[in-house]
């Protein structure tokens, strides 16, 4: 019983802390951080005579946090960009995934189709796997009340998958940031990016802590699916070890062959014949 309870209550408290990390990163705007030295950039624009209105205006000159629904600026936005506040309290836009598709994403390149196919498969992974991590919250409920191994069995093995899923979306997420970063040459992509700021000391890119958490949401949602398998484990072990005893209190009864009815008769025996009240032998006529 110590086994399975000990390791029912961990793999719960992991498992709920790994939900909550997950949402938290999928939810927020911490993935990329983006850090743009607006002072440096603007004396050297100014040492170039290059200094324009796209400064003021074109959002690759500002510090932002990319996340995977929202861009969020952190002292200041563009001038004439439309933004709202977001849960955090910064300004931010939306990513635009184009569903449905509209005229601009018909003007994209074959490697720009690629890399939104990416962006849009990594939240459907993610959809995926919150969805099976709900359908292990029941079976996870089920198994720990009924003690059930087929229940946890179930609950362990659809918490591996929510982090198998995690983890392919976070390799795709890691593709978008390639495409963007090495392969695509348009003005979207880094490629594309003014010459001033792709100088040393200009640009800074960090991963934030939404991704950090992701990171780690994934590994305690891979230790919880370890946790309940064994646990399910443990709870066989007990079942048969508690049956094992109680079959020692089992006493064998066999059925008496000679007495098939369970009762015997009060006559004597074997009989003998001593002849008839008329002193006449049987069969003596």
């Amino acid at each position: 019983m110590s086994c399975s309870a000990v390791s029912l209550s961990i793999a719960t408290i992991i498992s709920v802390i790994a939900v909550a990390c997950l949402a938290i990163a999928f939810s927020t705007d911490n993935w990329y951080e983006i850090r743009i030295n607006r002072n440096l950039t603007k004396e050297r624009l100014t040492e170039l005579n290059q200094l324009t209105d796209e400064f003021e205006t074109d959002l690759r000159y500002f510090s932002r946090d990319e996340g995977l629904f929202r861009v969020c600026f952190l002292n200041k936005k563009p001038k004439g960009l439309e933004t709202y506040l977001s849960p955090t309290q910064t300004q931010c836009v939306n990513v635009d995934y184009h569903i449905p598709e509209d005229e601009e994403s018909q003007k994209f390149s074959d490697q720009r189709w690629e890399r939104l196919h990416l962006a849009r498969s990594v939240v459907a992974l993610y959809v995926v796997a919150f969805f099976l991590l709900t359908l292990s919250f029941f079976t996870g409920i089920a198994g720990c009340w009924k003690r059930s191994h087929a229940n946890l069995i179930a609950t362990g093995i659809m918490q591996l998958l929510a982090a198998l899923f995690d983890a392919g979306a976070m390799g795709l997420w890691h593709g978008v940031q390639f495409y963007d970063q090495h392969k695509l040459k348009d003005e979207l992509s880094y490629n594309g990016w003014p010459t001033v700021l792709k100088q040393h000391g200009v640009s800074e890119f960090y991963y934030g802590w939404s991704y950090i958490l992701a990171w780690l949401g994934i590994g305690q949602c891979l230790i919880a699916s370890i946790m309940f398998l064994g646990s399910a484990r443990c709870i066989r072990s007990e079942k048969r070890a508690e049956q094992a005893k109680n079959m020692q209190y089992l006493m064998p009864v066999y059925p008496d062959k000679r007495n098939p009815y369970g009762y015997a008769y009060a006559y004597p025996g074997p009989y003998s014949y001593h002849g008839s009240q008329y002193g006449i032998a049987p069969y003596a006529y």
